[in-house]
């Protein structure tokens, strides 16, 4: 059964200046994701843009790490860090 995980990023501090290049790639496999029910919403923090956070429904956390691992922003190095964490939904219900 799939569980609902939080993920955050934390972003190099110069990425409003490098992430063009991959941002097309990276926002088309976030869009492609939210379609087929995978990522349930997405957003950069903003003020400072330092992150982002996304929400996925997945059979695991190494589904999820593997997706996360395979982002555009990631393999370019543009993702310094990231966390994948279980959330147990209470609003709305899963």
């Amino acid at each position: 059964m799939p569980a609902t995980f939080v993920v955050q990023y934390s972003y190099v501090s110069d990425i409003l200046d490098r992430r063009q290049p991959y941002r097309a790639e990276h926002l088309g496999r976030i869009t492609a994701a939210a379609s087929d029910g995978r990522v349930l919403l997405s957003g950069a923090l903003a003020d400072p843009v330092d992150g982002a956070v996304l929400v996925f429904r997945a059979d695991g956390r190494a589904q999820v790490e593997e997706w996360v691992r395979a982002d555009p922003y990631h393999v370019a190095g543009l993702i310094t860090d990231f966390t994948v964490r279980e959330i147990t939904l209470v609003v709305p219900t899963a």
